[in-house]
């Protein structure tokens, strides 16, 4: 069985993923990993703003704003 992970930018609004993978380098990888945003860490789509940018997600009990550009570098395993 292969498990296809996806960018965290398209994960619907309402799912649920796991991190699996950070394309991220230096300073902004570094600010990934300060969010939270390690492998296995569950992360929720909670909404998108009116003009489809940024999108809020729920990362360890905290909601955060990433923009299409950073979530593009987030990988997940939808669940």
């Amino acid at each position: 069985m292969s498990t296809t992970f996806i960018p965290l930018n398209q994960l619907p609004v309402g799912s649920i993923g796991k991190v699996r993978a950070l394309a991220a380098d230096g300073i902004e990888r570094r600010r990934m990993l300060d969010l939270g945003l390690i492998r296995d860490t569950t992360v929720e789509s909670l909404r998108r703003s009116p003009a489809g940018d940024p999108v809020a997600y729920g990362i360890r009990g905290a909601v955060i704003a990433l923009r299409s550009e950073e979530s593009s570098k987030i990988f997940v395993e939808s669940i």
